[in-house]
């Protein structure tokens, strides 16, 4: 089948006008992603540098400059795809129904996102601190994106999703500069209670861990079944609580056999019957 030239002239004509049109839209659209990029990269970084300036958390700081700068680049391929000719509106649909079915498939994960901004946001313990939360106790290692790493007094590894962290009760053992420690002892009906309170309120007051304000108190709480219960309390700097904690148990009992007070202890007396 031969092709007159009047009508291949038309097919060039053609070709040559759909080169023009999508042509100039194509490297239109390139210019616009290469400029948007350039300038998305520069945003985001002078965010970057204002949040260092300002002393921001390393983590949250850098979460929030990649949003920063995805949500930028977002707006050039909206900008990139318009130019094309492309209907944005059918587009927004399609990028809406495919981020809905990605936030349901990663829920949990954006949680754990959405906890880690809040932990770093209203800081309820930072790094170092002593804490329990989220089922775990020890001392907070890392707070990243999903998880917090947290390291228990003997040495384990505890990740943590911040969701399980945020979802319960935080307590920070860390927060404030002083603890009390609290001991309860007991002592035999039979023994001199005014001398076995003398005997343990020079053990903690004598203690090098023991502030003098507040006051250390040994005070009688309860009257058991078996032996009459004191209360041991001394405030100790927070970072000197453990080895308080031991010492002060330790010494009290060493003190109270050094006195010849006993401390009741369960027994059980068995009698033989020897009648034939």
């Amino acid at each position: 089948m031969e092709i007159s030239a009047e009508s291949a002239q038309k097919y060039i004509d053609t070709a040559v006008g759909y080169a023009s049109e999508y042509g100039v839209k194509i490297i239109g659209a390139i210019i616009i992603f290469y400029i948007g990029k350039k300038i998305a990269r520069a945003l985001s970084n002078g965010v970057e540098k204002l949040l260092e300036r300002q002393g921001f958390d390393e983590t949250l700081g850098s979460f929030l400059v990649n949003s920063v700068y995805y949500g930028l680049m977002a707006v050039v391929l909206m900008a990139v795809v318009s130019n094309l000719g492309i209907e944005t509106t059918s587009f927004l649909a399609l990028m809406g129904a495919a981020g809905l079915a990605i936030a349901m498939a990663l829920k949990d994960t954006l949680s754990n996102i959405g906890s880690a901004v809040v932990l770093l946001v209203f800081r309820p313990f930072k790094v170092g601190d002593y804490i329990n939360a989220g089922g775990a106790e020890g001392v907070v290692e890392s707070i990243g994106l999903f998880t917090t790493t947290v390291l228990p007094i003997d040495n384990r590894t505890i990740i943590v999703p911040n969701s399980a962290i945020t979802s319960g009760n935080i307590v920070n053992f860390s927060s404030k500069p002083v603890r009390r420690v609290d001991h309860a002892v007991g002592i035999g009906y039979g023994e001199d209670i005014k001398l076995a309170k003398e005997v343990m309120y020079g053990v903690i007051s004598r203690s090098e861990h023991t502030l003098s304000d507040p006051e250390p108190l040994v005070a009688v709480t309860d009257l058991g079944d078996s032996s009459v219960n004191f209360t041991v309390r001394a405030w100790v700097k927070s970072e000197e609580y453990w080895g308080a904690y031991f010492e002060m148990i330790e010494e009290i009992k060493l003190a109270l056999d050094e006195a010849n007070i006993s401390i009741p202890f369960p027994q059980m007396d068995v009698h033989l019957d020897k009648s034939e």
